[in-house]
């Protein structure tokens, strides 16, 4: 079983920018496909991004894409989600997650495997 920790949260002025990281450990991180997912007060878990195992595929919400990037470092058993040009709407808790099936991507919380407990982020405008 693997567990996740994510880190690098914060307040931030609009238009500024974070990275988050979460790093895995116990378990083989290299065979995990990854996602962020956020979630801001009184709305549903909803998806950012997502990458293969291999970091050969990746994939955005629509409200991110352009502004956010989704990496990760096998060697470091580390996924990062780069964010820019960080708009009020992105305050929410950030929580990355793990998928067994780890060569296809997914936009379902529940397609996931395994979880962190969240780093939060505050845009102010």
């Amino acid at each position: 079983q693997v567990q996740l920790v994510e880190s690098g949260g914060g307040l931030v002025q609009a238009g500024g920018s974070l990275r988050l990281s979460c790093a895995a450990s116990g378990g083989f991180f290299s065979i995990y496909a990854m996602g962020w997912f956020r979630q801001a007060p009184g709305k549903e878990r909803e998806f950012v991004a997502a990458v293969t195992r291999g970091a050969g595929s990746t994939d955005y919400a629509d409200s991110v894409k352009g502004r956010f990037t989704i990496s990760r470092d096998n060697t470091k058993n580390t996924v990062y989600l780069q964010m820019h040009s960080l708009k009020p709407e992105d305050t929410a808790v950030y929580y990355c997650a793990a998928r067994l099936l780890a060569d296809s991507l997914s936009r379902k919380w529940n397609g996931y495997n395994y979880w962190g407990q969240g780093t939060q982020v505050t845009v102010s405008s």
